[in-house]
């Protein structure tokens, strides 16, 4: 197949960055709907919680079976499948009766945004060879994740004060359309040259560690920690946990090939990424509550709050990914790890009365760290792994974004709902300051591992893993 011309190259990315814009946005986009949710559905704290995970768990446990089908199959098959669930799934979130329906649907929809992102990284990496070139893209790339993750609040308070939080879902319909008739015309077909083999149990395990230990924290909380229900869920994620680990180790082509992790740099990223992903999914959640439960503002009112985080982080984002092509990912993740920290920091000191202009310097300085972060984790994660197995890497770390985000939701929802003894309200500002404790913490271990994983001694680690990948799989 003959090389993409550059103005080729630049509509495929848009393409991609389509199907990536709809996948963030739905990420974010709900959270500012969750009290009119809560109003009109009669959901408790649990139940908004599991609309957020439900969707997060399913996606993180089935990335990486995406990632390695699309290898296998087609990527632009793959995508184009993806993008046709995801919209079917949002049309029927639209129409949901119930809290249970709503729940449901929303993993119908996180079975097809598995096969976006990861997939639509794998088609960027094989479209864009140069290194240079790459990083760029992928800085483009990086915009798009924090500008469709940060316009969310903004964009769903207007559309639930106007038509309902029904009306966040339609929005995905004309651009998943759009995005799946431009991949058709314009995305070339591609496949890894000796794609892997599948991994039933191996996905089966995944799940099982993902939805064992999500449940346990999500309903600890309410059941009892010491229930026999919710140690047996943490019982059986560390039981599924170390099969996995035993089972993949011992496969000729698993699922998860654990010798990636042999890569400091791609390591560091993963971990990274959960922080990062963990922060914005805390943040958002407690945010929408803060903003409308304490403050008594519309959907509306709160979205246009968190504006400051959403034009910080367009501005930020494709900086983020200049930079990484120029000088290379440990400024930009050292800077993220400050600025995460120093956002969260006052707000610690929540209270009903906090000044607004305090909230905005937050919320700026978190668009900040957030746009900064997303370019290095990918490029990172990317850099020195064989591009035959583009796909099933880009998977892993997209699947360590959607665990972060999950896990954010579930322990700071639970450490808040554990000091509201059921009740919320005004007591939501003063309960919520050990949630945003445990994020400061987070954007202290971004900067730490933002400077060990990215010199000259984890760098080596990356090429060795390479080396070692490409002589097992060879591009």
């Amino acid at each position: 197949m003959p090389e993409p011309t550059p103005r080729r190259r630049l509509l495929i990315l848009a393409i991609c960055c389509l199907s990536l814009f709809i996948v963030g946005l739905d990420a974010t986009i709900v959270n500012i709907a969750l009290p009119s949710l809560r109003a009109d559905l009669g959901a408790s704290v649990s139940g908004l919680q599991w609309v957020i995970d439900a969707y997060t768990l399913v996606l993180a446990s089935l990335l990486v079976l995406a990632g390695s089908t699309a290898d296998r199959v087609g990527r632009r098959r793959t995508f184009q499948t993806g993008l046709a669930l995801f919209t079917a799934g949002s049309l029927l979130c639209s129409i949901a009766p119930d809290l249970g329906w709503l729940i449901a649907f929303r993993t119908v929809q996180a079975v097809g945004g598995s096969m976006l992102n990861p997939v639509a990284m794998s088609i960027i990496t094989n479209t864009f060879t140069e290194p240079r070139e790459r990083a760029r893209a992928i800085g483009v790339w990086g915009g798009v994740v924090g500008l469709s993750m940060a316009l969310g609040p903004v964009l769903g308070g207007a559309l639930v004060a106007g038509l309902g939080w029904r009306s966040i879902f339609w929005i995905n319909v004309p651009v998943g359309v759009a995005a799946f008739v431009l991949a058709a015309v314009f995305v070339p077909e591609s496949r890894a040259a000796r794609p892997r083999r599948l991994d039933p149990a191996g996905q089966v395990l995944v799940l099982l560690v993902l939805a064992t230990v999500t449940f346990g924290i999500i309903e600890g909380p309410a059941v009892g920690w010491a229930a026999p229900a919710i140690v047996g869920c943490f019982v059986a994620g560390a039981a599924a946990l170390v099969t996995l680990i035993r089972y993949e180790n011992r496969r000729r082509e698993p699922l998860l090939d654990l010798r990636v992790f042999r890569s400091v740099p791609f390591s560091g990223a993963t971990l990274i990424a959960v922080c990062a992903f963990g922060t914005l999914g805390g943040f958002l959640f407690l945010n929408s509550l803060y903003l409308q439960e304490v403050r008594g503002l519309s959907a509306l009112h709160a979205g246009l709050y968190t504006l400051p985080m959403a034009l910080t982080t367009a501005v930020v984002a494709p900086l983020s990914g200049r930079i990484v092509g120029a000088r290379g990912p440990r400024l930009p993740l050292m800077l993220a790890g400050a600025a995460i920290a120093v956002a969260m920091l006052p707000l610690t000191r929540l209270a009903p009365d906090t000044p607004v202009w305090l909230l905005a310097a937050s919320y700026a300085m978190f668009g900040f760290g957030f746009g900064m972060v997303n370019a290095p984790i990918t490029n990172t994660a990317m850099s020195g792994l064989p591009r035959a197995q583009a796909g099933v890497a880009a998977a892993i770390a997209s699947t360590s974004r959607q665990v972060g985000s999950a896990l954010g939701v579930a322990i700071i929802g639970a450490v808040v709902v554990s000091g509201l003894d059921g009740a919320a309200g005004a007591r939501l500002a003063q309960a919520s300051r050990s949630g945003w404790w445990i994020m400061v913490g987070c954007g202290l271990v971004i900067l730490v591992l933002g400077l060990l994983t990215t010199g000259r001694r984890a760098r080596a680690t990356a090429e060795r893993a390479g080396v070692e990948l490409r002589e097992v799989v060879p591009a």
